[in-house]
């Protein structure tokens, strides 16, 4: 029995993608990180969608084949499929494989692929049009009658779903909460708010009274001792100029709420010697801060989330099974210090 098993806390690992890796190696990667993160205890694996990966929808089947406990975390972006198909989707999973899944609600993504797509909506715009989306992804799933919608962006007239999902399979949902457009939408769909945290000391406790649930998006390298992290962390994300130079060019032409707060994190915070880290994400090596450290060093940032009232963990793509096995340790230490 694992720390996830014993405690309110969700981990989620994330898959690799396509564009990383060669071809050749790129399923069985997939299928390694999932069995990976069954073994770790892990509620589900986030799998990306952009433009310039394969379908998230394919990989997610992969991941069932290949997992007996372990649900896929699938990105959703309304602009490829219309929310009829999605709900298809996860009704066809569960009939096929009885299994539940869990759904990234995604509003923006990379401005360009928008832009290829003719997809012009404002930012607020776009959460707004998400709301109406997984609205009737979610009547589709849980009514036994025919569902009728209209809103400024969807309508449907007297639409069924079949074959029915089960009750106990409906699916757990998340959402960007970096903006207020992204916390609204949170709270009109009861979904997860998913949020790139500060350092745990540098955090707004986050209240439940309105029935918002928060959760954070981090990366994790942990050792028995601070200076094996660190020379893991270093490493694994070397300086990188060319990185350094897409990170900036991204920075122009996005609209992302999420990616201008990391980027204010990134300034403020350039010690490469504290727990909260910002260096791979300077370098567009991955979209999420770090913690790095001891254990024990480790497990008391996560400790201060999980008294701030964090409980869904997003962690970055585990390079091999090891990783996760220490993130299986820390999570343990911080829970029985912040959740006796």
């Amino acid at each position: 029995m694992t720390v996830y098993d014993e405690s309110p806390i969700e981990i989620f690992s994330t898959s690799p993608q396509s564009k990383d890796l060669p071809r050749e190696t790129y399923m069985q990667q997939v299928i390694n990180v999932a069995r990976w993160s069954e073994e770790a205890g892990c509620t589900a694996v986030l799998v990306y969608t952009d433009n310039s990966l394969i379908d998230p929808w394919l990989v997610s089947q992969i991941i069932l084949q290949n997992t007996e406990r372990l649900c896929p975390l699938i990105a959703i972006q309304p602009v490829y499929m219309h929310p009829y198909t999605a709900a298809k989707m996860i009704a066809s999973f569960g009939h096929l494989y009885r299994r539940r899944v869990y759904l990234n609600m995604v509003a923006g993504g990379f401005k360009n692929d928008l832009l290829a797509l003719n997809d012009t909506t404002p930012h607020d715009d776009r959460y707004a049009k998400l709301i109406e989306y997984t609205t009737i992804i979610k009547l589709l799933l849980s009514s036994q009658d025919p569902v009728s919608f209209a809103g400024k962006f969807y309508k449907v007239e007297k639409l069924r779903m079949s074959p029915p999902l089960a009750t106990e399979l409906f699916p757990g949902i998340l959402i960007s909460g970096s903006s207020d457009a992204g916390l609204t939408a949170a709270k009109a769909i009861g979904a997860v708010a998913v949020q790139y945290p500060k350092p745990a000391k540098e955090c707004e406790h986050i209240g439940f009274s309105d029935g918002l649930q928060a959760g954070v998006r981090i990366g994790i390298i942990a050792r028995e001792r601070s200076a094996g992290a660190w020379a893991v962390a270093c490493d694994r994300f070397p300086g990188d100029r060319k990185g350094q130079i897409a990170h900036e060019l991204a920075m122009k032409v996005s609209d992302s709420h999420w990616h201008m707060q990391l980027s204010e994190m990134a300034k403020e915070i350039r010690s490469t010697q504290s727990v909260y880290w910002m260096w791979p994400f300077e370098n567009y090596k991955t979209f999420c801060p770090y913690l790095v450290g001891s254990y024990q060093e480790v497990s008391e940032e996560l400790s201060g989330y999980l008294q701030i009232g964090y409980r869904t963990f997003i962690l970055d793509i585990p390079p091999n099974r090891e990783e996760l096995r220490n993130v299986q340790i820390v999570f343990q230490m911080a829970s029985e210090r912040a959740l006796p």
